[in-house]
């Protein structure tokens, strides 16, 4: 499917180069190894929060049947397929077209039933579509307005529903690790994929979806420990940090 509408939050330029990692995404030793890395740790926290909120039991493996979620900016479905392999009904949404295509075959061989469209935010806000869960994970940094985007993300959450947001934040400490160290030190990223001045910071997020009616419901920060060789959550938000907002019945 293709888009009707770009809308104004997409980059082209991020497209472009997303689509070129389309046939790495699924090699946990390739470009896309930070993501592998860190997708576990973000993983059980959706999870849980979504628990929490909808009064499921975090091991049940059916926790989220009966669930419907969007994942903006879903790449090749690396959150997508455990989502769905909870039980979510999940929409997967990207428009880096290779991205999506790599997605919809891993998730037949997988045996998994996922909605991959190529669409921007924008078009599933202007077909009224609407989610219990709406999960916006590392896409904030790479978008042209981040306000405009995490609106669109907000009309998207139905009463009563949930909004993720992963990012990283705007700081000196993020430009030396997540930019510095990550992408010219350590290679766990190609060079050029994050631009500092594009980073956002958890208040912009917050000041953004709050006139959207929406509510802070928790806030972590997500951290490598390099004696363990491991992401995990903490208090400190000042590189990579996630964020849950609920509206209100």
């Amino acid at each position: 499917m293709n888009a009707a509408n770009t809308g104004s939050s997409v980059d082209p330029k991020e497209i472009e180069r997303f689509e070129a990692m389309a046939a790495d995404w699924w090699n946990p030793r390739g470009t896309m190894k930070a993501l592998h890395r860190l997708n576990p740790v973000r993983l059980r926290y959706v999870r849980d929060e979504i628990a929490g909120h909808f009064g499921r039991s975090p091991l049940a493996l059916d926790g989220l049947k009966g669930l419907r979620l969007a994942d903006i900016g879903c790449g090749a479905g690396l959150l997508s397929e455990p989502l769905a392999k909870l039980g979510g009904e999940v929409v997967g949404i990207d428009m880096a077209s290779a991205n999506v295509e790599m997605a919809r075959a891993h998730a037949a061989r997988s045996g998994l039933a996922i909605d991959y469209r190529t669409v921007a935010a924008e078009d599933l806000a202007a077909a009224g579509e609407h989610f219990d869960v709406v999960l916006a994970m590392e896409i904030v940094e790479h978008v042209t307005d981040a306000d405009a985007f995490l609106k669109t993300c907000a009309s998207l959450v139905k009463p009563g529903g949930l909004l993720f947001v992963a990012t990283i934040n705007r700081t000196l400490k993020a430009y030396a690790l997540a930019i510095v160290a990550a992408e010219k030190v350590l290679g766990w990223v190609p060079r050029g994929t994050h631009d500092w001045n594009k980073f956002v910071t958890p208040a912009e997020i917050e000041a953004a979806l709050t006139p959207e009616g929406l509510a802070e419901r928790d806030r972590r920060g997500v951290i490598y420990n390099p004696l363990l060789d491991e992401w995990r959550l903490a208090r400190d938000t000042d590189v990579n940090f996630m964020m849950v907002f609920s509206r209100p019945a």
